[in-house]
């Protein structure tokens, strides 16, 4: 697989020559100064790849074209968005970047609700709690039906994820609710959706106006769209010769009223054969798919190896409660070195980036993006460099680190 690494840019505080030397070959990032809706120009995408391959890498994946929330819920400016989307991908391809990682998700991208949650050596890593996310619909959100769901709620056989919600409620103070808002809201959406910004103002009353944009839009509807979508844009692969894999809920069940419809075996199943193109494929995460109970991970990647054309190999841990966290990169429920035995043997050079390493080392200090820390994703980084040089040394495949001389 090549080993790729999410940059935000000119203005990331982890520079390209920082990733040149831990043995990046390709960068995964987006044009995150361009407003959401506004195409993406020829000559912004080439100043950006020139840039990216003066520090001898290229870009490899578009993480992300953002899907406007109209194309997902069908507003009347539906087909106009579409159209620019279009155009954004020609252009891309014109500078010859053909693999686009796109979600589906209703306003909220992935979510956690702590971003500094300490592991047993020290570091921290993202955590969610479903008492917390259930606080945060009912008490601070506020939204109309949230107490009786999670009355409902019965994922986790035994446990009453309301009544931990109603007792939390009993010692939460502002400053609580406030630094929850900033996990759920500001700080894992504002650098990879656009939808909020660290200087909005009235962020859950944004929030609700996102909500109140999908009422009557359920899981059917949802993938009706996903449908609509996808049928517009595969004319545009064909000509061009894009790619679009698609990222796996995150987590990978409905939140907040919100239908989610990439969180299972019969989801990906589902999308795949509704628009069944070579171009229409999966962004493999392992972490997303590890954080459900559902899914058996390796039994995916086996069956949707080859409809793959990217992967994110993290792992995800899951408590006795349901509660789950982010992983060593060598344990977790998503058993990483199987997943790179598959991938190298079904559907070899496939970018792939580690996600979502552990806050170390004085991560937490230098203003990092929540989830992408340097120090974190670098240990991860050498641990999936090791397993991948172990698996192709069994797969007969020649593995060489960039920037040595054997």
């Amino acid at each position: 697989m090549e080993r790729t690494w999410r940059w935000f840019g000119k203005n990331d505080k982890i520079t390209l020559a920082m990733l040149k030397q831990i043995g990046v070959e390709g960068i995964v990032t987006a044009l995150h100064d361009v407003p959401l809706g506004e195409v993406w120009t020829r000559e912004k995408i080439r100043d950006l790849r020139e840039y990216i391959e003066s520090y001898g890498m290229r870009w490899s994946v578009v993480e992300s074209l953002p899907v406007v929330e109209t194309i997902k819920y069908g507003g009347p400016d539906r087909d106009e968005q579409i159209e620019v989307y279009k155009t954004s991908m020609r252009n891309l391809a014109a500078e010859g970047v053909k693999c686009i990682c796109y979600n589906f998700m209703p306003v909220l991208d992935w979510a956690r609700t702590d971003l500094l949650h300490e592991n047993p050596n020290g570091s921290s890593n993202l955590y969610f709690s479903y008492a917390e996310f259930a606080y945060f619909d009912i008490y601070i959100l506020k939204r109309e039906g949230a107490r009786e769901e999670w009355a409902a709620f019965n994922r986790f056989p035994g446990r009453d994820v309301l009544a931990e919600a109603d007792e939390l409620a009993k010692t939460m103070t502002p400053e609580k609710d406030h630094k929850l808002v900033e996990n759920i809201v500001i700080k894992t959406q504002g650098f990879v959706s656009g939808n909020f910004h660290e200087d909005d103002e009235h962020p859950i009353e944004l929030f609700r106006q996102f909500l109140d944009l999908y009422k009557g839009i359920d899981k059917d509807k949802l993938r009706e769209n996903m449908k609509y979508f996808l049928e517009a844009i595969m004319p545009v692969c064909e000509e061009t010769g894009i790619n679009m894999c698609v990222h796996p809920d995150d987590p990978p069940i409905p939140v907040l009223g919100l239908p989610r419809i990439v969180n299972s075996d019969e989801d990906i199943e589902w999308f795949l054969s509704a628009v069944d193109n070579p171009h229409n494929g999966l962004s493999f995460c392992a972490g997303s798919l590890s954080a459900g109970i559902q899914n058996d991970v390796v039994g995916l990647a086996r069956k949707y190896a080859s409809r793959t054309h990217f992967v994110h190999l993290r792992s995800c841990h899951i408590f006795p409660n349901g509660d789950f966290t982010e992983a060593s990169h060598l344990g977790g429920r998503a058993d990483i070195i199987e997943l790179c035995r598959i991938f190298e043997k079904e559907n070899p050079n496939l970018p792939m980036r580690v996600d979502h390493g552990m806050t170390m080392l004085g991560d937490e200090s230098r203003g990092y993006n929540a989830g992408y820390s340097f120090l974190g994703r670098m240990f991860a980084l050498g641990q999936v460099q090791g397993i991948l040089a172990t698996v192709d040394r069994e797969l007969g495949i020649e593995y060489k680190q960039p920037g040595f001389f054997d």
